[in-house]
């Protein structure tokens, strides 16, 4: 468990340079006087969340305010940025975005961040969306962005090859409809590999995480505690997704994120089902390239409902002008913002109710996959979201130690389940 952020926050700055500080995105406080009395806000998220027209609007409206979007770097660059310099007086943007997966590490120092709290706001998110972002005591800091909630993707050509029902509904069906498991999944991943020379899933990384963000504690004890994980229900998720990931060979062997994943969603005959949160969808499309003919998604998720992933912006109290950069958090959140990003990118899951229950939303359809009414696809499976599990201070490190033994055994090949699990444990109780 880290012992304080604080302390290796003081120590990584009394060692930065210039360079760090461009690297971490933003100037000093993350704002900064242009001479004219203007203000100048600094925003940094992980990747570009198409947040440019809004801040346009934004600033439009606030004439004595110029806006600095900063995009560069992944959610594990970020998150190692935050815990660098959330401890210090300077090095942050005005707004930082946040990850679900490693949220819970800076609630235990809130009081690096500005309250977000707002009476008016109160009933913009999904409760369980905005109760991740919230303390004990009824600090927010965190104002959520989009949700996760999943879907089966799938080859609607490979199903149909393999002799399966191909039609969205008929998949879902197939696959359990409204009482869909994870042993029916399963199942039918077994009647599958055995009439197609193609593997039934990505990888035993998605299919786990799909299992255990069903878990509401999985890793942690609610007071945040790491929980041991000998003959837990993690080690059964763990077991089971190896059993028929890789003894069965149900898995396509590889690591999620890598370059052959990227490119395994150009060939033809790799795998036929992903575990798709809504913003997987996007990734799908942009590794197979838009004239890649087959993906559909059925509006089902094995053991009920479950989501993975979403972001929060939030505002580090180092940052001088705190107001304006909590207006500016609270407008590129909210629902006008979130349901126009959706609808111009033809869906989504926004975090807001009010967007993700919009008649303009709902009608929504993807050309990519087959026409499938992803709007109202990812409004039921936000729907059917009932368990949310806890995150805390070491969800994330528990979670990439995990993961790391999964592609030991799958992606690898260099270890047995046993002498993978048994490997997890000993860096599990090492791990500070």
């Amino acid at each position: 468990m880290r012992t304080s952020i604080v302390n290796r926050a003081s120590a990584a700055i009394a060692a930065a340079t210039a360079a760090a500080l461009v690297l971490a995105g933003c100037s000093t406080d993350g704002s900064k006087p242009t001479g004219d009395g203007k203000i100048v806000l600094e925003i940094a998220t992980f990747g570009d969340w198409g947040y440019g027209p809004y801040i346009e609007q934004w600033e439009a409206k606030h004439p004595n305010v110029t806006v600095e979007y900063a995009t560069a770097g992944g959610g594990d660059d970020q998150r190692e940025k935050l815990l660098n310099f959330v401890g210090q007086d300077s090095g942050l943007a005005c707004v930082e975005a946040l990850e679900v997966d490693w949220l819970g590490e800076f609630k235990k120092f809130s009081d690096r961040f500005v309250d977000l709290s707002d009476p008016e706001l109160e009933d913009r998110w999904f409760d369980w969306k905005s109760g991740a972002a919230t303390t004990e005591d009824g600090k927010v800091i965190g104002y959520g962005t989009d949700i996760g909630p999943q879907a089966v993707a799938y080859r609607a050509d490979l199903f149909k090859a393999a002799g399966l029902p191909s039609d969205r509904e008929a998949v879902a069906a197939y696959l359990g409809g409204d009482n869909a498991t994870w042993e029916r999944f399963y199942e039918v991943g077994a009647e599958f590999t055995a009439k197609s020379d193609s593997a039934w899933f990505e990888s035993v990384q998605g299919a786990y995480t799909g299992m255990v963000n069903q878990v509401e504690y999985a890793y942690e004890n609610k007071d945040g505690t790491r929980k041991n994980l000998a003959g837990s229900e993690v080690e059964k998720i763990f077991r089971t997704v190896l059993k028929h990931g890789t003894e069965q060979k149900q898995s396509a062997g590889l690591t999620q994120w890598s370059s052959d994943w990227n490119a395994s969603f150009k060939r033809n005959d790799t795998f036929a089902v992903v575990m798709a949160p809504s913003w997987m969808s996007g990734t799908i499309k942009g590794n197979a390239g838009d004239d890649f003919v087959g993906w559909d998604i059925a509006n089902v998720f094995p053991g009920g409902g479950g989501n993975w992933g979403g972001s929060y912006l939030s505002v580090p109290a180092q940052c001088k002008h705190p107001e304006e950069a909590k207006d500016l958090a609270a407008y590129l959140t909210s629902a006008e913002v979130a349901l126009d990003a959706a609808v111009k990118n033809g869906g989504g899951s926004p975090s807001q109710v009010e967007a993700m229950n919009s008649p303009k939303l709902l009608p929504l359809t993807s050309p990519f996959f087959n026409n499938a009414p992803t709007g109202q696809i990812w409004a039921d499976r936000a729907a059917a979201v009932k368990v949310v599990p806890f995150k805390g201070p070491n969800y994330k490190k528990v979670h990439d130690v995990i993961v790391a033994g999964l592609n030991r055994v799958d992606v690898d090949k260099s270890q047995s389940v046993d002498q993978s699990w048994a490997q997890v444990l000993s860096e599990l109780e090492s791990l500070n």
